[in-house]
């Protein structure tokens, strides 16, 4: 059985531990209705459209349109 010949001090396992956390970059994509980025597979905050129809109405949308 493999047994290391010294020990790893703190830094070393943690800069090689620190790969993982760095954050990911969010795709975004057009709304199809107003153009407006959103994110995929969720309905646009913008107009409140997915895939073509209208989803929210109203007092639900972040942005009012006038």
């Amino acid at each position: 059985m493999a047994v290391p010949k010294q020990r790893q001090n703190k830094s070393r396992r943690d800069r090689r531990r620190g790969g993982q956390k760095k954050l990911k970059i969010q795709q975004t994509i057009k709304c199809s209705n107003c153009n407006m980025p959103t994110m995929p597979h969720k309905v646009c905050s913008h107009c409140g459209f997915y895939k073509g129809k209208q989803v929210v109405t109203g007092k639900n949308l972040k942005n009012k349109t006038k």
